[in-house]
């Protein structure tokens, strides 16, 4: 089947409860954090999924608790979809039909630029590289389907 796993449907198969571990390199100081928790993708009223990530991000030594919110709306094509941030605001589409994806999205001064890859049918990864003035950023997180 090739190094990345096609998803037919990105809805379908993110829906669920997934572990989380990301790993947080801040390249110009040399720093790195870490974040584990859990992300549910649940049903969003209307069309979609929300996607509710919570756990602990210890960065320098200090362990804070942290949560976000983001939409999963249908996209444009079959199997594809539309992320957006908790208060609407576009963040960047999604198509995994081919078991992987890169997506931008600007934001000010800085360009967050995304791959997804699908390992199975039970894991998948996002790496985010940011970079702008102040940022020079590589956040890599892996998901495993909750059981």
């Amino acid at each position: 089947m090739g190094e990345f796993w096609p998803v037919e449907d990105v809805l379908t198969y993110l829906g669920g409860g997934w572990r989380v571990e990301r790993t947080v390199r801040d390249l110009a100081s040399g720093a790195e954090g870490r974040f584990t928790g859990t992300t549910v993708f649940g049903p969003l009223d209307g069309a979609g999924l929300l996607h509710r990530e919570s756990g602990t991000f210890v960065w320098q030594g200090v362990a804070r608790p942290a949560e976000r919110t983001l939409r999963f709306l249908p996209g444009d094509a079959p199997g594809t979809a539309l992320v957006r941030f908790s208060d609407g605001r576009p963040f960047h589409g999604l198509d995994l039909t081919s078991g992987r994806w890169v997506a931008d999205h600007p934001c000010a001064a800085d360009l967050y630029r995304g791959e997804f890859t699908v390992r199975d049918e039970d894991h998948w990864r996002s790496l985010w590289r940011v970079r702008g003035p102040a940022k020079d950023l590589v956040l890599t997180t892996g998901y495993t389907r909750l059981a």
